[in-house]
């Protein structure tokens, strides 16, 4: 009976053991199913966020209407900004250069005198500069006598505004008054609830309707006070505390933080800011201040176009994609929106490969999308969104487009729109030829846009191009991209995105731009829809505090809108695509900057680049172009319409060099010398290349090419002797100006080679003394085998010899002969007459005195006929 009870306790016992194990067994399986079911389940989602609300013009403060002056006349000044800064590098001074740079203006910094003279203001009668602005407006008050005296006679003179700032720190004087101005400064306050004087003369843009409530940042403002008439505020704010604050003589309500000087008192305009930049009101006031002070000389219209994309709108993983819900929702805001911004319309890029391969409730939605394609814009991107500079055959290229234009026949998507965009911006800048090909051969796409011309950052040097017929605009971020999901997880948080919009980033896009076309991804709207968020309050804040005229246009009529407003930006600047990561990465793996030349040999014509060339090409480590079947040995790039063919047309003449760190390549166009665009474009190009210039007494380099035209049968040179030509009136026939022109402007040697320098460092530059290459050949190769650092030295006189029946050094050959340059080079003239030569010797002498000085400057030897020119100058 005992074993009876031990077995059925141990049973007991084995019973209660296995209990437990079997609810371990099943907590571990409830935690684990619960885990999968957390990972896997929808999310449970927050109530959308909702777009900022209407206007708010409940607190709109009030002034009695004052006295007005008309707008400056500024229009005897030049349109430029002069900066006086105390730090180019300070935080506000970049957001002042921000704000000129967006807007395209042109600026001048100097740094701002104590003592010293201010730059030169006038020229010939015209003032350099048409608005000053004062990083530190007691700069300005504090100026020695002469130069204040100087500075506000040539501001009275000539109609020209003064734009100052003020930033109290522990050190500034509670209250002071700016010393020669009947003002007082109240400093170091904490301020709130700003409001905007609806008098104020210089609202333009700013609408003065909005209350911008609760405190401002920071407690170093600063108010002004007066009681004089030529001031007016123009933004105005309550101190935090109802205190009575002992350095304000008088108490009010309400204190001016920014104040117009209607130029009463001494007859200049003004605008004083109480801080800086910082506060996001403060920039929509600058810009009116710029227009206001500038007779709206520097201002952009009221007009703003916008464009917003939705790319890959069939691209996305499960999750992040669109569904039928979002669908209407994008529907309704397109309609809100419309009332808003006439026509408004949704752009929505696609991608055929990728329609119907998300969830089935992302795949309705997707159907939900093509129900109401005729709501829409719709634009290609690739079939298989692959970049299209991977593809190196242009047939390839254009079959991917082809399946995806199948697609948008088969389901009823517009076709006609002319716009496309590459994804990753691939082949649009840098140049992928072959796209832009395809792009018209199977689209007929005449609009494009990226974000990456010049550059991706930064964003307010962006701009547009033309290229192969195609047009190319500027496009924006609007602080987007696939991972910005939901409103509560936005980077840096949801009050990031906010402040972007309600005067951050993104309305200074709109506000500094004419048009812009915004970049937005499908994963926008879909989960929180932040792209309708961001688009329906940035238009709601826009219309609150502007009066700008919000409107749309499909991509081709935008893009003729856009070169109407800018059309010298119709012409590229191509740069190094080395030179930029991004650039590199979205460029084709079969090219490779060690195509472009190392040094150029710019010219000018007649003055010996043909035999520099010919000697050059001798060395066994330097590598010349191959010949055009135009223009023989010169490419003539970077100054004609082949500048526009692209960097891919240009490479094509270079070999690509057997040892990229010892051989050196090279091109020579001796027409790119006296050109305007040369050497911006080189340097854009070719930022470490150096420059070889060849000059000649600029008279006999005149003379010669005068008798070159003779030899070709020019009628203006066969009918005219050169003494005509040269001395040829303003009134004379087209033709001898003409070849006047190209006889002596080339000679302005000094101004040409000051164009180059502007662009390139003087150690990359080389003046070759054109007499002594042709005299003595082997002693110039010598300095310019050093000048190029060449590796392997040539020792010319081994290479070179002199040919007596050609009067010139020719090629050493295979049995002591001589290889020479073609019959038209060395080719003998008649002499120049007396009275030509006079002529010449007094037109080229200032121009040869400031040469003479530039060569001084630069270190580089004077040539002996610029030594005799002098002489014979100072003798006569």
């Amino acid at each position: 009976m005992v074993k009876f009870w031990k077995f059925v306790r141990s049973f007991r016992q084995l019973e209660l053991h296995r209990l437990i194990l079997m609810l371990m067994v099943f907590s571990l399986v409830s935690m684990c199913l619960l885990a999968y079911y957390v990972t896997n389940s929808p999310k449970i989602k927050e109530a959308l966020p909702l777009a900022i609300s209407d206007c708010n013009n409940q607190h709109r403060v009030s002034q009695p209407p004052r006295h007005h002056t008309p707008l400056l006349d500024s229009s005897r000044t030049d349109p430029m900004v002069l900066i006086f800064a105390e730090s180019i590098y300070s935080q506000l001074i970049q957001e002042i250069v921000t704000i000129l740079e967006s807007s395209r203006f042109k600026y001048r910094t100097e740094i701002a005198p104590g003592k010293g003279d201010v730059p030169t203001l006038t020229d010939k009668g015209r003032g350099r500069f048409a608005l000053i602005v004062y990083e530190n407006i007691l700069k300005y008050v504090n100026l020695d006598a002469w130069n204040r005296e100087l500075l506000d006679k040539y501001c009275v003179e000539y109609g020209v505004g003064i734009i100052g700032f003020f930033k109290a720190n522990e050190n500034s004087l509670l209250s002071a008054q700016l010393k020669g101005f009947p003002l007082y400064l109240h400093s170091n306050l904490g301020l709130k609830d700003y409001h905007i004087n609806p008098n104020a003369p210089l609202l333009y843009v700013t609408r003065a309707n909005q209350v911008e409530q609760g405190p401002l940042p920071g407690d170093d403002w600063t108010v002004f006070q007066s009681n004089h008439s030529t001031y007016e505020p123009v933004l105005l704010a309550s101190t935090k505390s109802a205190e009575y604050i002992p350095h304000l003589s008088t108490h009010k309500a309400l204190h001016a933080t920014v104040i117009q000087d209607l130029g009463l008192h001494d007859g200049i305009q003004r605008v004083f800011f109480g801080n800086t930049l910082n506060f996001w009101l403060h920039k929509l006031i600058f810009v009116d201040a710029i227009a206001y002070l500038t007779g709206k000389r520097l201002c952009l219209s009221l007009d703003r176009y916008l464009l917003v994309d939705i790319d890959d709108i069939f691209v996305g993983k499960e999750g992040t994609r669109m569904k039928v819900l979002d669908v209407k929702a994008l529907l309704l805001s397109q309609n809100k929106l419309r009332t808003l911004v006439p026509n408004f319309t949704f752009n929505l890029g696609f991608s055929g490969k990728f329609y119907h391969t998300g969830a089935s409730q992302e795949d309705a939605g997707d159907d939900m999308l093509l129900k109401h394609r005729n709501e829409f814009w719709w634009f290609p991107h690739m079939w298989s969104h692959m970049q299209p500079h991977l593809f190196h055959n242009e047939t390839v290229l254009a079959d991917q487009m082809k399946l995806n234009n199948q697609f948008a026949l088969d389901h009823g998507i517009p076709t006609n729109m002319g716009y496309a965009v590459a994804p990753h911006h691939s082949g649009v800048y840098p140049v992928h030829t072959q796209l832009y090909k395809a792009w018209k051969s199977i689209w007929g796409i005449k609009v494009t846009s990226t974000e990456e011309y010049p550059h991706l950052k930064p964003a307010r040097y962006r701009r547009g191009f033309i290229h192969n017929g195609i047009r190319v605009l500027p496009r924006q971020t609007c602080g987007l991209f696939t991972h910005t999901i939901f409103y509560n997880e936005y980077p840096g948080g949801s009050k990031e995105l906010d402040k972007s919009i309600q005067g951050g980033e993104l309305f200074l896009t709109v506000l500094l731009n004419p048009i812009s076309i915004f970049m937005t991804h499908l994963s926008n709207y879909g989960n929180d829809r932040l792209g309708l968020y961001t688009f329906e309050s940035l238009v709601k804040f826009v219309q609150c505090w502007t009066n700008l005229k919000l409107q749309t246009l499909p991509p081709v009529e935008l893009a003729a809108k856009y070169f109407e407003l800018f059309p010298e930006e119709k012409d590229p600047l191509w740069q190094n695509p080395c030179d930029d990561r991004r650039h590199k990465d979205i460029w084709s793996k079969e090219k490779t900057c060690d195509r472009l030349p190392k040094f150029l040999i710019i010219g000018p014509q007649k003055t010996g680049t043909t035999a520099l060339h010919f000697f050059l090409s001798l060395h066994p480590g330097i590598m010349s172009n191959f010949p055009s079947p135009v223009t023989y040995e010169e490419i003539q790039f970077f100054n004609g319409a082949n500048y526009h063919k692209g960097i891919d047309w240009y490479m094509e003449f270079f070999p690509i060099p057997s040892n990229v760190s010892t051989d050196l390549t090279f091109e020579k166009s001796a027409n790119y010398f006296e050109s305007e665009v040369v050497p911006k474009r080189a340097a854009a190009l070719l930022p470490r290349a150096k420059i070889i210039a060849i000059l000649i007494n600029p008279a006999e380099r005149a003379y010669s090419w005068y008798q070159h035209q003779r030899a070709h049968q020019l009628p203006a040179a066969l009918n005219f002797t050169f003494h005509q030509v040269i001395s040829a009136s303003p009134d004379a026939p087209r033709e001898v100006r003409l070849l006047q022109s190209r006889c002596l402007l080339p000679g302005w040697y000094a101004t040409h080679i000051e164009r180059w320098l502007a662009h390139y460092q003087p150690s990359q530059l080389l003046i070759v003394n054109g007499l002594q290459l042709r005299n003595n050949p082997v002693a110039v190769m010598e300095s310019v085998q050093k000048f190029l650092g060449v590796t392997l030295h040539l020792n010319y006189t081994q290479a070179l010899m002199f040919d007596d029946s050609k009067s010139f050094w020719c090629q050493i050959v295979e049995g002591g002969k001589s290889k020479c340059l073609g019959k038209s080079k060395g080719r003998k003239y008649p002499e120049m007459d007396s009275l030509s030569r006079t002529f010449l010797s007094n037109y080229y002498r200032e121009h040869n005195a400031e040469l003479s000085k530039q060569l001084n400057r630069l270190g580089q030897a004077l040539p002996s006929w610029l030594r005799e020119e002098l002489q014979h100058n100072r003798w006569s």
